[in-house]
Order: C-alpha cells, then structure tokens, then sequence
C-alpha cells in the first residue's frame, strides 16, 4: 500500500505532510515555496514518485457556515489542476479550524512568531492528513 500525502494549500506556501504505509499516521513533510503552477506540479510529481505516494489528501477552507469563499474556490481550482497533472486521487477534507489549531499547539509550545510561521503550514497539513486517516479508519466496519 502506498502513502497519501496531505497538502494545505497556500497562495506563497504548500504545506505537505505523508501518511506511514498503513494509513495510520501523519508526519510533516517540508513547506515547499510556490514558484510557478508548472514548476509547483513538478515538485509534487517528485515527492510522490519519491515517497510512494498513491493517494492527495487538500485541505479544503470552508467558511464556518459551510459555505464556499473565494479561497474554497480557488483550492477546488487547484485540485482540478492536481488531478490532471498528478492522476492520482485527490479527496477534500475540511480544513476550517486546523490553522488555528496549528497556531494553538504552537502557542503553547512558547515557539517565537518567527518559528511559528515556519512551522505552522507543516503541522496544518499534518493535522489535515491526520483527520482524513482518522475518519477513514473509524468509517471501516
């Protein structure tokens, strides 16, 4: 079984985090810096050869009524692009509080506001690739 890797999407900065091989947990990967959509697809391409990866987990912003902004928007564009450009799947997962959640933890570790931006993209995606393996695993009977 390959790994699923989990993105949290940014307009400067992908957070990327990578399941283990049995779908169970989440391990931050690398932020990557946005250069161009072409050369952003050919660094995903490379992680997912690199890492086995069979499945895309993209964290999807909803507003917290549920509904679609410009930034859902803009991501459900990106992952039409990742699809015809990785052909692998890639599933949505409601992404509404793990920025704020990633802030909280990282809050609470006392971490600088410098460390923190750096960090906080990774433990987003993290925590968007953990909450797709968790619920995948409690929908098995």
């Amino acid at each position: 079984m390959g790994r699923v890797l989990g993105i949290d999407y940014g307009e400067k900065r992908l957070g990327l985090a990578l399941s283990d091989e049995t779908w169970t947990i989440a391990s931050p990967l690398e932020v990557y810096e946005r250069r161009s959509l072409e050369e952003d697809l050919q660094h995903l391409r490379e992680v997912i050869e690199r890492e086995k990866v069979e499945r895309v987990v993209l964290g999807l912003p909803l507003n917290m009524d549920g509904s679609y902004g410009p930034k859902a928007q803009e991501v459900l564009q990106f992952k039409e692009q990742l699809e015809g450009a990785l052909r692998l799947p890639v599933e949505l997962v409601d992404e509404r509080l793990t920025t704020q959640e990633a802030e909280r933890v990282l809050l609470e570790a006392d971490l600088s506001r410098r460390r923190r931006r750096e960090v906080r993209d990774r433990l987003a995606a993290v925590l968007i690739l953990q909450n797709y393996l968790d619920r995948r695993r409690s929908a098995r009977p």
